[in-house]
């Protein structure tokens, strides 16, 4: 049944249209100033009507308004209803665009190494997409995005911490990077970090170093290596958090933290949060595609495994490559 409040709309919009039908009409037949000239047909437009209360079967009848994905691969490639249309919207023509990002997921959030592993092989199948310095080592900038591994970051947390993380969803894990070679910096920055952490209502778990290869890197990426840590989080503090209100508050620590480092350290410092979350981590840097998962030592652990993973190989266009970027 449509509601009442919706047939009002409705009738409005059908009166509205007979008004713009009758007034375009009346200008039809009384354009050219009378010098005998035939008037042009005018359109008219319905006002599109809310979509409240309005059934599947009502919509049908109304004129299209509505865009679907014909519709706008029809303004996209200019052809007509007539016409057959592509099945994609790729088009060979953009490929001088740059930068490469790719996406692997499973469709039922199953964790597996295969996620981990095709994402890995699709970034370096995009290692064209990317930049590279005078030295074919120094990227631009490469990185992966993983959903939370839980029984990995479970693993890790209870070797380097001693503790047992709350269930999936109510522990947050970060990767920091931090000024290199700078103790005094490494320990205000982690100072920092903790108290937001601790204002917002959120336990402080404790930190860990993330393992990294740098053999492979060039001289650039050498230069500004910066030191990096995993931050874990418990959403255990004196008034448990809901997780959307869990995500809001690691945002603001995340937030805060950076603009308190860069009135301190200055920016560019080195400082960096490259994710805070209890759903997804980020491991990235000043890398070419290839050395994301040699560098990073988590990536090739075989029981470091994710549902998804979303992947970008950086091309390098109005800013320098640094870590951070």
């Amino acid at each position: 049944m449509l509601s009442l409040s919706a047939a009002r709309r409705l009738s409005a919009g059908a009166r509205a249209s007979r008004s713009l039908q009758q007034q375009s009409g009346r200008s039809s037949r009384t354009s050219g100033g009378g010098c005998g000239v035939v008037g042009t047909s005018s359109r008219s437009y319905i006002p599109r009507p809310l979509a409240t209360g309005i059934t599947p079967h009502l919509r049908s009848q109304i004129p299209s308004l509505f865009y679907s994905t014909e519709r706008v691969l029809q303004l996209r490639t200019g052809k007509s209803k007539n016409e057959p249309l592509p099945k994609t919207m790729y088009d060979p023509s953009r490929e001088t665009e740059n930068c490469g990002v790719g996406l692997v997921a499973s469709l039922k959030s199953v964790a597996s190494r295969k996620v981990v592993e095709d994402a890995d092989e699709m970034l370096i199948r995009m290692s064209h997409r990317g930049g590279v310095g005078c030295c074919p080592a120094s990227g631009d900038g490469a990185g992966m995005l993983f959903g939370m591994p839980d029984a990995f970051m479970r693993t890790k947390a209870k070797e380097a911490l001693g503790v047992d993380l709350p269930p999936q969803g109510e522990y947050a894990v970060g990767n920091v990077f931090f000024p290199p070679e700078n103790p005094d910096a490494l320990r205000d920055c982690k100072a920092i970090l903790e108290r937001l952490t601790k204002q917002r209502g959120l336990k402080v778990l404790g930190w860990r170093p993330v393992p990294v290869d740098n053999t492979m890197l060039g001289q650039d990426p050498l230069d500004s290596e910066p030191d990096t840590e995993q931050f874990f989080i418990a959403n255990s503090g004196p008034k448990k958090l809901s997780p959307r209100n869990f995500e809001r508050e690691l945002f603001r620590v995340r937030k805060m933290a950076e603009e308190e480092g860069a009135a301190n350290l200055g920016p560019e410092s080195g400082f960096y949060i490259n994710s805070l979350s209890s759903q997804t981590i980020t491991y990235k840097g000043q890398l070419t595609p290839e050395q994301v998962s040699q560098y990073y030592l988590d990536i090739k652990d075989k029981s470091f495994i994710s549902h998804l993973s979303l992947v970008h190989s950086r091309f390098s266009t109005n800013t320098f490559p640094s870590w951070e970027r």
